[in-house]
């Protein structure tokens, strides 16, 4: 994920929020970017009891770790990113668009 955020123009630290969830970032043109980790949740309702609705209806980038442990409760993802680490230095990437805005952003990535 830092490298994700680092290409997006991130700088300075950049924190895992598996302990906070989430950490807020914002992209040199202004774009608001959430990074999710939702690694520890046991129970996919602590998402709606954190209040993370409000911030997946607000513009911006929302990336998240472990969207299956808040299954249900979060919206589609617009594009899905799967890594799988193959060897100690090389991974597999998988891009999946789930929604013709994610099929757009694939278009593009591929362009």
């Amino acid at each position: 994920m830092r490298h994700l955020l680092r290409a997006l123009g991130i700088t300075g630290r950049i924190k895992s929020p598996t302990y906070a969830v989430v950490e807020p970032h914002e992209a040199p043109d202004g774009l608001a970017i959430f990074h999710f980790d939702f690694y520890r949740f046991s129970d996919p309702r602590e998402w709606e009891d954190a209040g993370f609705r409000d911030i997946f209806a607000g513009p911006g980038l929302k990336l998240a770790e472990w969207p299956e442990n808040a299954a249900g409760r979060t919206p589609i993802a617009d594009l899905a990113i799967k890594i799988e680490a193959m060897t100690d230095d090389t991974r597999s990437v998988t891009l999946l668009a789930n929604t013709p805005r994610g099929g757009d952003l694939l278009s593009h990535a591929a362009a």
